[in-house]
């Protein structure tokens, strides 16, 4: 039974409303991958109708992180680790090429978002890491001058989202990523395109195995069952 879901006031952004929230259960772990969930379900926890619920649920199937599911409900999408890792060599080349661009103009990505960054991974809160770690990397999307960068990776962080939250449990080299940003953000603003790229290219790499292989491990751990569960939403 969902439990704790938070009310949403009613307003004309409720679709996003809605789907917002369920995409943060999806990607801190709330909602897991097989968990079964119901439009009546939400809508009660929500304080809100079926309808915007059933459209939320529309946008999540069509980027892909629900489906139907057997008889009755939908399913929270499973994580295939080689698709994510598929994913992730696409959003390294975007970052890639952000970060040249981004050095050719000497963007300041800005200290603030280091800053917040580190506070995030010296705490526990799942959500705030990735919100961190977005953040910086949406900098950077802004910051190269071309929008298209920042609306290809748009469906791409509603994926990697979910695999952030899957290995971001633990509190290993959470601390170093930040090392590493800061560093990207620096050959930037100092206009060192090819240090730039290089550490873009180095850090996109790393993560890349790093998440790959400790979703494999989180996976392996944990999928002990096909049956389809039904989840508790903490928003």
């Amino acid at each position: 039974m969902l439990t704790k879901l938070s009310k949403i006031q009613v307003r004309p952004d409720l679709v996003d409303e809605v789907y917002k929230s369920l995409l943060d259960a999806i990607s801190d772990g709330s909602l897991p991958p097989g968990a079964r969930i119901t439009q009546e379900e939400i809508a009660e926890q929500m304080s809100v109708s079926r309808s915007p619920v059933l459209q939320a649920l529309r946008l999540l199937k069509k980027d892909g992180l629900v489906q139907d599911a057997p008889g009755r409900g939908i399913l929270i999408a499973e994580l295939d680790p080689q698709w994510i890792g598929n994913l992730y060599q696409v959003r390294g080349a975007l970052d890639t090429l952000a970060a040249r661009l981004a050095a050719e103009r000497h963007a300041d990505i800005g200290i603030e978002i280091i800053e917040a960054g580190r506070r995030a991974a010296r705490g526990n809160d799942v959500k705030a890491m990735i919100e961190a770690d977005i953040a910086f990397h949406m900098a950077i999307y802004h910051a190269s001058g071309n929008p298209l960068i920042v609306e290809t990776t748009q469906l791409h962080w509603a994926h990697l989202r979910r695999v952030m939250g899957a290995v971001l449990q633990s509190a290993g080299q959470r601390e170093s990523i930040w090392d590493e940003h800061e560093e990207i953000a620096n050959a930037i603003k100092a206009g060192d395109v090819s240090r730039a790229v290089e550490l873009s290219d180095g850090h996109a790499v790393v993560a890349r195995q790093n998440l790959v292989s400790r979703l494999d491990e989180v996976l392996g751990t944990s999928s002990t069952t096909q049956k389809p569960r039904t989840a508790a939403l903490a928003l």
